[in-house]
C-alpha cells in the first residue's frame, strides 16, 4: 500500500463533529477502495464492508425499510461477524452507484448518527450508466441532498509517486525552496528526478500500474496492467451506457491519440469519425469525461480572470486525466522512446498530456489561449491572484507566442509566465523558466 492524499481528507472528516456519510468518487481503479479499507480498519473498532459490485445480492438488503435499525440489522444477517456499535463502528458502501437506495439511505445514517458511513462511486453522475433495474430502484430514492459530504479521488499524482519512490518530505520541501527562491536544484536531486518524471511519464499513477512498475521494472508488464485498465474503462462503456451511445463513447475515447497528434490540438468530431458532428457525439464525450476519464481544456476569448468565465464552451481540447494510460494507447515501443528522450512527433501531446496530469491531479480546471493568426500557449492558470500562462517543452523550446504575449500587455494584460522543461530552475525576464517535474508544486490557485 501507497501512501495517498485522500488519507488526511479521511482522517480530517472523521476528526470534524458532526460529520456528515462521506462519498468518495472517481475514476475507477484509482485506489479508492483499498484506501477507505485501509483508513477504516485502522482507525474503527469495527468495520462492515459491502461491495454492490462484487455482491449484487447485497443490494435487495436495501429493498425495504431504510431505517438505520432495520438495515443493521438485515447487514448484520447477511454478513457473518459485522457488528454495529455506536461510535466504533465504520459502514463502507463501496461502488454505491450500484445501489441507488443505499445512497437514499445515506440521509437516515446521517440523522441518526451513531455509525460512521463511508461510500466510493466510480459512476456517480455519469449519464445512462443504470440498467433497467437500477433505475427502477432509482426511482424509489433520492439523492440525500445536505447529507453526505462528496469528495474527488484520483489516481496517484507525481507526489504521490515520489513518495512511492522513496523520495520523503525534506526533498519535496527543499524543491519548494528552490522555487519560490528562483535558484536552481543540486544536480544530483535534479538527475534523480528527471529520471523518476521520465518514470511517471509512462507509468502514470494508477495504483496497480505503479505496483506493477516498482515491483518487476518490466515494461511489457506494465503496459499489459494499464491495457487490462483500458479494457475495463470501455467494458463499462458497453455495461453501463445507454444503447445508442455505447459505439460513439468508445469512438471518442479511441480518437485521443489521433486528436492530440495533431498540430492543431482542437477536439475534432470529424477526427471520431469523418462527417462527425458535436450533435452526435458532445453526449458520448460528457459520458467519458463524467466517468473521470479524460480532462477538457478549454479555450479562452481573452487572457484574463475569471478563466472560466471566457471560456469558450466549444473550443476545446481533450487530455487523458492519467499521463501512464495515455502512453498506453500509443505506438507499441513509445516507453521505451520516452525513457530515451526519442519523442519524434508525440513529444508536443505527451508533454501537454503530461502537464494536464498534474494539474487534473490537483483539481484545477483547465484552460488554453489560441487565435487564429497562430498564437497559442499550452496552459493558462490562475496562479498567486495573477492570469498566468504556461508552457511545456520536451526541450527548452523558443516559445515564439509566449514572448509574444508578454511583450504586449496592453493588449494581453499577462505579466507573468512559467516555462517548463528539461532544464533547471532560472529566469528570462518575466519568465520563470522550471524543470518539469516541479509543476506539481502549482497548488496555489
Amino acid at each position: 500500500m501507497y501512501k495517498r492524499k485522500i488519507e488526511e481528507v479521511l482522517l480530517k472528516w472523521k476528526n470534524a463533529k458532526d460529520h456528515k456519510p462521506l462519498v468518495i468518487k472517481g475514476v475507477r481503479q484509482c485506489g479508492k477502495t483499498s484506501s477507505v479499507k485501509r483508513f477504516a480498519y485502522e482507525h474503527y473498532e469495527n468495520v462492515v464492508y459491502m461491495d454492490f459490485r462484487e455482491d449484487p445480492a447485497l443490494i435487495e438488503l436495501f429493498d425495504g425499510s431504510l431505517k438505520v435499525d432495520f438495515l443493521s440489522m438485515s447487514i448484520t444477517a447477511a454478513i457473518p461477524g459485522s457488528h454495529f456499535v455506536p461510535g466504533k463502528t465504520c459502514l463502507i458502501l463501496d461502488e454505491i452507484q450500484e445501489c441507488p437506495r443505499a445512497r437514499g439511505a445515506l440521509k437516515f445514517f446521517c440523522l441518526d448518527g451513531r455509525y460512521d458511513v463511508i461510500c466510493t462511486g466510480s459512476l456517480l453522475g455519469v449519464n445512462g450508466y443504470q440498467t433497467p433495474e437500477q433505475k427502477r430502484r432509482q426511482e424509489l430514492s433520492s439523492i440525500p441532498v445536505g447529507f453526505e459530504d462528496i469528495r474527488d479521488m484520483y489516481p496517484m499524482d507525481f507526489e504521490e509517486w515520489l513518495w512511492a519512490n522513496g523520495i520523503n518530505d525534506d526533498i519535496t520541501q527543499y524543491l519548494r525552496t528552490q522555487f519560490e527562491n528562483e535558484e536552481p536544484v543540486a544536480p544530483g536531486v535534479h538527475a534523480r528526478l528527471r529520471q523518476l518524471l521520465l518514470e511517471y511519464t509512462i507509468v502514470g499513477g494508477m495504483p496497480a500500474a505503479v505496483k506493477k512498475f516498482l515491483d518487476t521494472h518490466d515494461v511489457n508488464e506494465l503496459k499489459t496492467v494499464q491495457r487490462t485498465i483500458i479494457n475495463e474503462y470501455k467494458g463499462d462503456m458497453i455495461k453501463y451506457a445507454r444503447s445508442e451511445d455505447k459505439p460513439r463513447i468508445r469512438e471518442c475515447f479511441e480518437s485521443i491519440p489521433r486528436q492530440l497528434s495533431r498540430e492543431n490540438k482542437k477536439f475534432t468530431y470529424a477526427i471520431v469519425r469523418p462527417g462527425g458532428r458535436s450533435k452526435e457525439y458532445a453526449g458520448s464525450l460528457q459520458w467519458i469525461e463524467d466517468a473521470g476519464i479524460v480532462h477538457r481544456c478549454y479555450n479562452l476569448q481573452i487572457t484574463e480572470l475569471p478563466l472560466d468565465g471566457n471560456a469558450i464552451q466549444d473550443h476545446f481540447k481533450v487530455y487523458m486525466a492519467d499521463t501512464g494510460l495515455f502512453i498506453s494507447m500509443l505506438d507499441e515501443h513509445t516507453q521505451s522512446d520516452i525513457l530515451r528522450g526519442n519523442l519524434l512527433s508525440y513529444k508536443g501531446a505527451i508533454f501537454e498530456n503530461l502537464m494536464a496530469d498534474f494539474m487534473g491531479k490537483m483539481g484545477r480546471k483547465l484552460y488554453f489561449y489560441h487565435k487564429q493568426d497562430s498564437i497559442e500557449i499550452d496552459f493558462v492558470i490562475r496562479y498567486k491572484d495573477e492570469c498566468t500562462l504556461v508552457e511545456c517543452k520536451a526541450t527548452t523550446g523558443n516559445a515564439k507566442s509566449l514572448k509574444t504575449v508578454l511583450k504586449h500587455p496592453e493588449i494581453y494584460h499577462v505579466f507573468h509566465a512559467l516555462k517548463f522543461g528539461d532544464y533547471n530552475v532560472g529566469r528570462d525576464g518575466a519568465t520563470l523558466t522550471l524543470p518539469f517535474y516541479m509543476a506539481f508544486l502549482l497548488t496555489e490557485v
